[in-house]
């Protein structure tokens, strides 16, 4: 049936799931939802542009029309069609794994690694990347579909919030070399534990151990070297800021908001970088971006152009000075192990008149009360006066810092009292919609 389902693609100029976008001679796949069924919408798919679609219900079904093609399951039709895909795509002799794929994810950095390492492989290869953060069970086989024979690499994005998600996710984009950016606690309503984190993301290690594939690991995170040695992985690449076994090995320079190091390979020592990220947090993913593209014999100098060059969007350590404040703008998503870094290096960086406003952290199930009460606790450790806390969770642990149920609340108070010179740390989870603040301050 696949054999089948790919010949049609293969005349299709692409895949969509989306009736509202679908490019002229399209493949169009009926998914369904809490709250949509595709299998509606797949007569208007074939009136905006698509050349077939795919359904997986009868009753959508119109008698005699060669254009649709009824199965079982149109998700794990995508996943099965995409992973076909890979499998038939650049493989010769000398490569019968096809085109290099790169799959990366961990609790937190795995969005902008995957973009620094798009970065730097870019300067040699034509690279097909994870666009945005489309990495979960339909992102994934829709950016391996986007792949062209024209690709020299491709690096997958994949995210997880519950246990077998990655094993699912590799099982479409089969990677060549993983790489997890590191393992924290997120998410842990839907892990259950902090172990349950790392049994998911190591699902990834699994699968390149039973593949032969290679590893590119932080050798300065215990918990991800406890995960390679119960496997017993050997083809493995280090990186690391102080461990002997890293083959590229970094130190920030100065402690000004924004990123800047010096990375070393053996006797090896490059200029200052310059990035444009702010965070000491950052720099383990730039050492998986040069390691990576070392690996693939990236020059030098192109590694570091490209890593200066680099500029975060989409509220991901982005540092933004307005006419009256410097904001550290990082609000796309928050858990405690990103919280603590965030603080870490704000409390680290030198700036005046340094102020907090933080959104709660979601989808931590029972241990919320007790990890928001930790960030309250670290806050005070480390001395911040100026401090505002948004959500119902921080609320709850009765802290003295002001705090406001939304960030609609919030907005009243700065429009009528707007902070005037002061250095902002922004961080919350996505749903705490803090991303709304800087154009008020």
């Amino acid at each position: 049936m696949i054999e089948n389902l790919y010949q049609l693609f293969q005349v299709c100029s692409c895949v969509t799931t989306d009736s509202r976008n679908c490019p002229k001679d399209s493949m169009f796949i009926a998914l369904k939802g809490a709250n949509f069924n595709g299998n509606a919408f797949a007569s208007k798919a074939l009136e905006a542009g698509c050349k077939y679609v795919v359904i997986d219900e009868a009753a959508y079904l119109p008698a005699g029309d060669p254009r649709y093609v009824l199965v079982d399951d149109c998700l794990r039709t995508l996943q099965q069609l995409a992973n076909f895909h890979r499998r038939q795509l650049g493989k010769t002799e000398a490569n019968p794994h096809g085109i290099p794929v790169i799959g990366i994810t961990g609790t937190n950095g795995k969005t902008t690694t995957k973009e620094l390492t798009a970065a730097v492989l870019s300067k040699k290869y034509n690279v097909l990347y994870t666009q945005g953060n489309l990495n979960n069970s339909i992102g994934v086989p829709l950016t391996v579909l986007r792949l062209k024979p024209e690709h020299d690499i491709a690096i997958v994005e994949m995210g997880a919030s519950h246990p077998g998600d990655i094993q699912e996710l590799v099982g479409v984009c089969e990677p060549n070399i993983g790489l997890i950016t590191n393992v924290g606690r997120a998410h842990l309503q839907g892990f259950g534990s902090f172990e349950g984190v790392k049994r998911t993301k190591g699902e990834l290690y699994d699968f390149i151990k039973a593949t032969d594939g290679e590893l590119i690991v932080n050798a300065d995170s215990d918990d991800l070297m406890q995960m390679v040695q119960e496997r017993g992985i050997t083809r493995l690449t280090f990186y690391g800021e102080r461990s002997p076994l890293a083959r590229v090995k970094g130190q920030v320079v100065d402690h000004t908001a924004m990123l800047h190091f010096q990375w070393t390979e053996n006797n090896f020592q490059s200029s200052i970088v310059n990035s444009q990220l702010i965070g000491t947090y950052n720099l383990p993913n730039m050492l998986a971006a040069i390691t990576i593209g070392l690996k693939f014999g990236v020059a030098v100098s192109d590694i570091n152009a490209a890593l200066e060059n680099y500029e975060p969007h989409n509220n991901r350590s982005q540092l933004t000075k307005t006419e009256r404040n410097t904001l550290i703008v990082d609000a796309y998503n928050a858990n405690p192990t990103s919280m603590q870094a965030a603080l870490d290096n704000f409390h680290n960086i030198e700036a005046d008149n340094k102020m907090l406003i933080l959104g709660e952290m979601r989808e931590l199930g029972e241990d919320s009360l007790n990890e928001h009460r930790k960030i309250v606790k670290l806050i005070h450790d480390y001395g911040f006066q100026d401090v505002v806390l948004v959500g119902e969770e921080f609320i709850k642990t009765g802290t003295s810092f002001p705090c406001y149920p939304d960030v609609n609340a919030l907005t009243e108070v700065i429009k009528s009292n707007p902070p005037q010179s002061k250095t902002i740390l922004i961080k919350g989870s996505n749903g705490t919609k803090l991303f709304t603040l800087p154009e008020l301050l």
